[in-house]
């Protein structure tokens, strides 16, 4: 009877050491890490913080052949310039889709290149109107700074002070004609501008127009 407890015994203890040998886990699941630290190369079965974020060989326990190989963690500088990579191609996609939207709402606006040259032509006649006035305006700035230069001048041959009055006014008229030769240049460079965008709209707009006949 003693014996027969002691080998029932035996297998209890034979089929628990099984299942804590199952528990365990296998060699195949463990992993060698190596990594750099300065000129130096370290491996190890555990990271430690420092080299959390290093760039590192996975290795298996096991058989020896690599596992994986793990990047390094970016920089916070590397995640901002990424993030704003990011901003700047959702801005770029939202300015495409735009764009297309803007040239499907022209196909359909004008349905012939007539009526889309008639469109433009409109703001060309603003523009154009708005660069007459400037033209005029810096005519007339002109002559009346150069009228006040002369007077001005004839008083010096005379061997007379020029006044603050009359100094002033030629100092207010050269600001005026600055200001507006600034603005009719900015009016010349909108004409050219202008021009530019009717000569592409018109191509697009035959493009669409080809496509959407062969469609």
């Amino acid at each position: 009877m003693n014996h027969f407890i002691r080998l029932a015994g035996g297998a209890l203890l034979a089929f628990a050491a099984a299942g804590a040998a199952a528990q365990k886990p296998a060699a195949a699941d463990r992993k060698v890490y190596c990594w750099d630290e300065g000129s130096r190369r370290v491996c190890g079965d555990a990271l430690p913080a420092s080299a959390v974020d290093a760039a590192r060989t996975e290795i298996s326990a096991r058989s020896g052949m690599r596992m994986a190989e793990v990047g390094r963690a970016p920089t916070a500088e590397e995640r901002a310039a990424a993030e704003a990579a990011q901003r700047q191609a959702r801005l770029d996609a939202d300015a495409d889709a735009a764009a297309r939207r803007r040239e499907l709402a022209m196909v359909e606006s004008y349905a012939t290149e007539a009526d889309l040259r008639r469109a433009y032509g409109e703001r060309i006649v603003l523009v154009e109107e708005a660069i007459k006035t400037s033209h005029m305006g810096v005519a007339n700035l002109r002559t009346s700074l150069l009228s006040q230069l002369r007077q001005a001048g004839e008083l010096e041959l005379q061997g007379q002070p020029v006044g603050k009055p009359l100094r002033d006014r030629i100092r207010s008229q050269r600001a005026d004609l600055q200001r507006q030769l600034a603005i009719l240049d900015q009016q010349l460079g909108d004409q050219a501008a202008l021009d530019g965008d009717l000569q592409a709209a018109l191509s697009r707009y035959r493009e669409l127009k080809h496509t959407a006949a062969r469609d």
